[in-house]
């Protein structure tokens, strides 16, 4: 799910907008995608997404974005610092709808829009609609699945509200929190959207632990 409430799944894929950004490093990961460090892959060339679960810290997870190489290994494009689950006690149960962070495996990404207008707490701005997930249990589904971040449909922030989180506007680290979502800083999502524009938009989303 988005940031509060429940959504109406993303009707159509709209134009991107935003230029390129610097993003941090890709740090080497064993046995999780490194650029040149990645296994081998016999898929079409193209790009996904990767979302590498910390279960040390979920708000200090990471998702990449990938370039699958033919006959070669998988390259790095792009990292970023991304959260998912609520951070409580359920925040990494895959099957605690609402609380937990993803369940593991392959999605396909239905549509992107760097306007989406989520509606009265919903999620804003550039957003990446993923299909529904049925997690380990093989009865729950996990539905309403984004990669978004916090801001304004047209991208831009909300004010400060002192003492109270305002869900369009980034304010830190506790902003990684969701309700099971994928959520990127703005200036990261942005760069994100960029990146994809220029490579290619991924078409599936990779989750693992």
């Amino acid at each position: 799910m988005g940031i509060r409430h429940r959504i109406a799944p993303l009707a159509a894929v709209l134009a991107l907008a935003g230029g390129l950004v610097a993003t941090e490093a890709a740090p080497a990961l064993a046995a999780r995608p490194a650029s040149g460090q990645t296994t081998k892959t016999a898929a079409a060339d193209g790009t996904y997404l990767y979302f590498d679960k910390n279960q040390s810290n979920p708000r200090n997870s990471r998702l990449y974005l990938m370039k699958s190489i033919p006959d070669a290994r998988d390259t790095v494009l792009a990292t970023y610092r991304a959260g998912s689950g609520d951070g409580g006690p359920h925040g990494k149960d895959e099957c605690a709808s609402s609380q937990g962070w993803l369940p593991n495996g392959t999605y396909q990404v239905l549509a992107h829009d760097a306007h989406y207008n989520g509606g009265d707490q919903g999620i804003n701005g550039h957003v990446i609609h993923v299909q529904d997930k049925v997690c380990e249990n093989g009865r729950t589904t996990r539905a309403e699945l984004f990669v978004h971040s916090e801001m304004w449909p047209e991208g831009s922030q909300a004010a400060p509200q002192p003492g109270k989180d305002n869900p369009y506007r980034w304010d830190g680290s506790d902003d990684y929190r969701s309700l099971g979502c994928i959520k990127l800083s703005p200036a990261h999502i942005k760069n994100l959207f960029a990146k994809a524009e220029r490579y290619g938009w991924p078409t599936k989303l990779k989750v693992a632990a």
